[in-house]
């Protein structure tokens, strides 16, 4: 489209996706919009310890980006490898299994990679990283879940690093996961597990009440403010000298955000932006963050990439003119934590709470009794989402 202006999306989670689709939908004939992800489907997190229990599928947390491209949508497969803020371009390294543009110009960028999982602070990592397994990537989840249905005793390490970092109840729901797999086997019993958690109560802090109560209930050794600084063939070290020696090690490394990021100016552990609601870099106003990259004060969560992704849209709707009402957002979100199931039955229940990041200080909200309907709101939360980013319906064509 001649005069279109080029946005280039890094990344095609739930803020790379939904910031497309509304600049999409939003401006039509008015911008060509072209996504880099490095894998050719999507894997939804908020569901993946279910599919440790066995209660969650693949099948139903994948999606593709066909649908999207047929849309409009253009997709490169490929790793970012370097962004020049000065000379508007993406370096992109090409995909082993497609054929990839190595450098892409753009006129506005956005950059929403998630986060990196960073495991070389811990000392013994680097060697023995195959013992580690947890929930945030999938190939790791099939390993965990294989790890907690195959022990008969021993000792179950969940580790949760200092926050910031994604999806704040996944080790807490991983706990309680590997207990009600345990108890559901009849091997609970005879199976030690340990929540070390370095932040000082279990994430996020709203429901840690009863995240502690459901682990007293269920027989979990809390121990927090503690951080992993050593792993070996089978026990971690504490950053006071403890010793623990374990035979399922479901360990999350600290987050942080891909190299590129500080190497192009954008900021250091996270990508800097000027405020929750203006997602630009400082420093270059054709430069956008969103999601779990981004330096917010909130959590890492599917919510709030999905509302930054939006104020990030309407702020660069407003800049190209595009002359359209500004897509209603706030950082406001209902959520739910799985907390297992404590007589092993797999049948995961749920705590409900809520945040609101519209009051001073932000609101929370909870409902302090699990239930099994809250486990099946957070697969219609999900489900949604993934059916509104990844199977978009048609779009009014806009003539420029």
């Amino acid at each position: 489209m001649a005069g279109a202006k080029k946005i280039v999306v890094i990344g095609g989670g739930i803020a790379g996706m939904g910031f497309a689709r509304t600049i999409l939908e939003k401006a039509q004939g008015l911008v060509e919009v072209t996504m880099v992800t490095k894998d050719p489907y999507y894997a939804a997190g908020p569901s993946r310890p279910l599919i440790l229990t066995g209660e969650q599928e693949y099948s139903r947390i994948i999606r593709g980006y066909e649908e999207a491209a047929g849309r409009g949508l253009r997709v490169v497969f490929g790793l970012v490898t370097r962004i020049d803020p000065g000379e508007r371009v993406v370096e992109v390294a090409e995909n082993p299994t497609r054929s990839s543009r190595s450098r892409i110009e753009y006129d506005y960028l956005l950059v929403a990679p998630g986060v990196v999982y960073d495991g070389s602070s811990i000392e013994g990592y680097e060697r023995y990283w195959w013992r580690n397994a947890n929930v945030y990537e999938i190939g790791r989840v099939d390993v965990l879940k294989r790890r907690l249905w195959s022990i008969s005793k021993g000792t179950v390490v969940v580790y949760a690093p200092p926050m910031p970092y994604r999806c704040a109840p996944a080790p807490s729901e991983t706990t309680m996961a590997a207990h009600t797999i345990l108890a559901y086997r009849g091997v609970r019993d005879k199976v030690r597990v340990v929540h070390v958690d370095a932040n000082d109560v279990p994430q996020p802090p709203v429901i840690a009440d009863i995240v502690k109560s459901r682990f007293e209930q269920a027989g979990v050794e809390l121990v927090t403010s503690r951080r992993i600084v050593e792993v070996a063939e089978n026990y971690v070290v504490l950053d006071d000298g403890e010793k623990i020696e374990y035979t399922v090690l479901a360990m999350l490394e600290p987050n942080r955000a891909p190299r590129f990021i500080e190497e192009a100016g954008l900021g250091s552990s996270w990508m800097e932006v000027r405020s929750p609601q203006d997602l630009r870099s400082p420093r270059y106003d054709d430069v956008f963050a969103a999601g779990d990259v981004a330096r917010l004060p909130f959590p890492k969560n599917q919510e709030i990439a999905y509302e930054s992704s939006l104020y990030a849209a309407n702020k660069l709707l407003e800049d190209i003119g595009a002359g359209v009402e500004p897509v209603s957002v706030q950082y406001a979100f209902l959520g739910w934590a799985y907390l297992g199931n404590l007589e092993g039955r797999l049948e995961t229940e749920s705590v409900q709470f809520g945040l609101n990041f519209t009051t001073k200080p932000p609101k929370p909200s909870k409902d302090p009794q699990p239930k099994r309907e809250y486990t099946m709101h957070k697969d219609q939360w999900e489900q949604s989402y993934l059916n509104r980013l990844y199977h978009p319906p048609a779009i009014t064509r806009r003539e420029p």
